[in-house]
């Protein structure tokens, strides 16, 4: 009897576990499985013109993840800003390119979207001279929390959808960082397969990381904004706005680190023109 009673706690613990991931697989299934509403379809085509230039095949998997999407991630306006469905799709078709290519999860540690009108400012600690630490603030288009927020500008967010082919896409910047942040912190290695992946990421990024901190130094123009000098992480999502948005500039100019963020998303962009 003391026998079949653990048996039966041991079935119990373990339905415990699988039970969950195999109830959300089934929920996202149905979700994806459902037609796209029409008025999110104008939404796409006024708003996030980028989706057009998909193959078919991606459009339909894009719509897809956008439902899942919202029906898991709430998006919170702030200063009085109301959310509506427009906020709400073009925010999402967005967030959801990162996620096009591989099986990944649907950024498990984000929580909620914060929304703003416009630029957002925050008070962040400086370094000053004598080693005083200051609260200096800066006005933001977006931003990462590791603790499970993305904060954005709505303002930006539109400009950013607006013209696909410019290389700047606030939406993309901040969840590359949200892909980066799953393991607990940002430091522009996402995760990878193994190790040698590891190895061949980190010697590509690493170069191009350095070669940007040198032309901004210098002065030189170059595909990928000055901000990906600041720091790794920066490089990361930097270098995706542009994988998504210039990819046939950056496999011409870049073509090792194309190849290692088409190898992370599994896409390749500069095919879709």
């Amino acid at each position: 009897m003391a026998l079949l009673f653990i048996f039966t706690l041991g079935l119990l613990a373990i339905a415990a576990l699988l039970l969950p991931p195999l109830l959300r697989r089934r929920r996202r299934q149905r979700l994806m499985a459902q037609p796209f509403p029409q008025a999110w379809r104008r939404i796409l085509r006024r708003r996030v013109p980028q989706v057009a230039s998909l193959p078919a095949d991606l459009q339909l998997r894009l719509k897809g993840l956008i439902q899942v999407f919202l029906a898991e991630k709430p998006i919170i306006g702030c200063d009085g800003l109301t959310v509506t469905d427009e906020m709400r799709v073009t925010i999402a078709a967005q967030a959801c390119l990162p996620l096009l290519g591989a099986p990944r999860s649907f950024y498990p540690r984000l929580n909620q979207i914060l929304l703003y009108p416009a630029a957002f400012v925050v008070d962040r600690p400086v370094n000053a001279p004598g080693g005083v630490l200051q609260e200096q603030r800066r006005a933001l288009a977006g931003e990462s929390w590791v603790q499970g927020q993305v904060l954005l500008s709505w303002q930006d967010v539109v400009q950013g959808a607006a013209d696909p082919a410019d290389g700047q896409n606030v939406v993309i910047h901040e969840f590359a960082h949200q892909l980066d942040q799953l393991k607990g912190h940002a430091n522009g290695a996402p995760l990878l397969r193994d190790r040698a992946a590891y190895q061949r990421w980190s010697e590509v990024m690493q170069a191009e990381y350095q070669a940007l901190q040198w032309r901004c130094a210098e002065g030189l123009p170059s595909l990928l904004n000055p901000y990906g000098a600041t720091d790794p992480a920066e490089f990361f999502a930097v270098a995706s706005e542009v994988f998504f948005e210039q990819p046939g500039e950056l496999q011409a100019l870049h073509p090792a680190l194309y190849a290692e963020l088409g190898g992370y998303y599994r896409l390749d962009p500069a095919a879709w023109s």
